[in-house]
């Protein structure tokens, strides 16, 4: 039975530890960390150039382009460099426009698939700055997004710096309200941790700065390409940070079943990503592990910990009310999802219910991204989803 207790206890700590204990020890542990402030000033903005993987982004991409032509960086001092993967709608015709019109955008046209690691491979040897901005074509720039994302390398210590993503639209009927505040939450955990740190564990793909000779090229089958990248940086010894005044625009995701797919896919990755960077698991006391672990590995293994967590509650069940309590709360959280689901078929969405189905939702999620993961799944070009 002390097998059990050890088991219940230890899963419970970890649960609590990673969505409540560690973001309010962020918190505190970042109150009194003041910004680099080791800046650029207007004369000494260096070249940059912003790269972006696309594949049938038609109905976006002339927004997402004009969006970073108006950018208020030094003119002469930005480049566009746009690598179409295999689309079949409007958007070669359209990034051939772009790049007659406009010398410095360059449109490179691949035939067939590459995905999204394989084109941005191919897109960093091209680029001839020291500073490259990774972008996806659903975020839309700020007018000041560049150059508050180029500033800080001026700090020789910093060698990746993650953007902000603010969401445009949310309605109560999908997942979008749940999803902007999982995405906010998100931003300030490694907002903060840059702060504290310097190690932000994993920019968001759509929107970060990275120094070129820190690159590391994405392997073949590592689908995650940014959280690959932004840990490679840390090995490095370098910083890893987020600006949240590096303000982007994005529609939030309000299909849970588009969601779900999108977080299959990220979870694959991100386990094979955990593989790749097991070394970092060893050594809890540094402040990059701590966090790498804290934020990323924990919730990776959640579905794991809920279950033991469950069947060691059942186990117990006869011990005491304590435990007699746990064990039915447990189970009427995992009921709410269905209640929920049902709700929504005749009109009725309480956000309540809806976050605590886009939370089991999620788990369930990562715990299929595990199976593609064990069963050797490696692929490297997936359907965006649809936001």
């Amino acid at each position: 039975m002390i097998i059990w207790y050890i088991i219940f206890w230890l899963s419970l700590f970890l649960i609590l530890h990673s969505y409540l204990l560690y973001p309010w020890l962020l918190k505190i542990l970042s109150a009194n960390r003041s910004e680099n402030s080791l800046v650029f000033d207007e004369a000494e903005l260096p070249g940059v150039t912003v790269l972006m993987s696309v594949y049938n982004e038609e109905k976006v991409l002339a927004r997402k382009l004009d969006s970073v032509l108006n950018s208020d960086y030094p003119a002469g001092k930005l480049t566009v460099i746009v690598g179409s993967d295999a689309s079949t709608d409007g958007t070669n015709k359209l990034l051939r426009s772009y790049s007659e019109k406009y010398p410095f955008v360059h449109a490179k046209i691949f035939n067939t698939r590459q995905g999204k690691p394989a084109v941005i491979n191919s897109l960093m040897e091209e680029a001839a700055d020291a500073l490259v901005i990774m972008t996806d074509a659903k975020v839309i720039f700020h007018t000041e997004t560049v150059r508050t994302l180029i500033r800080h390398f001026k700090n020789n210590e910093i060698g990746i710096v993650g953007g902000n993503i603010l969401n445009e639209t949310v309605a109560k009927d999908g997942v979008s309200m749940q999803e902007k505040a999982f995405m906010s939450r998100e931003i300030t955990m490694k907002h903060r941790e840059g702060l504290i740190w310097g190690s932000a564990i994993g920019a968001y793909g759509a929107i970060y700065a990275i120094r070129k000779n820190l690159y590391t090229p994405v392997p073949k089958g590592f689908a995650v390409d940014d959280f690959f990248i932004t840990l490679s940086v840390l090995r490095k010894k370098k910083r890893a940070i987020l600006d949240i005044h590096a303000i982007t625009w994005q529609d939030v995701p309000n299909r849970l079943s588009e969601e779900y797919r999108r977080k299959v896919r990220i979870a694959t990755g991100n386990y094979r990503n955990m593989g790749y960077f097991a070394r970092e698991l060893l050594t809890p006391w540094r402040g990059a592990s701590f966090a790498y672990i804290s934020h990323k590995v924990i919730r990776w293994l959640g579905p794991f910990i809920f279950i033991f967590f469950l069947l060691s509650s059942i186990m117990l069940f006869s011990i005491n009310a304590f435990h007699i309590c746990v064990l039915y709360t447990s189970i009427a959280i995992l009921t709410l999802p269905i209640i929920d689901f049902f709700l929504g078929k005749i009109g009725i969405h309480v956000v309540l219910l809806r976050f605590v189905r886009h939370f089991v939702t999620m788990n369930i999620a990562l715990l299929h991204g595990f199976v593609n993961y064990t069963g050797g799944i490696k692929r490297d070009v997936w359907q965006p989803t649809n936001r």
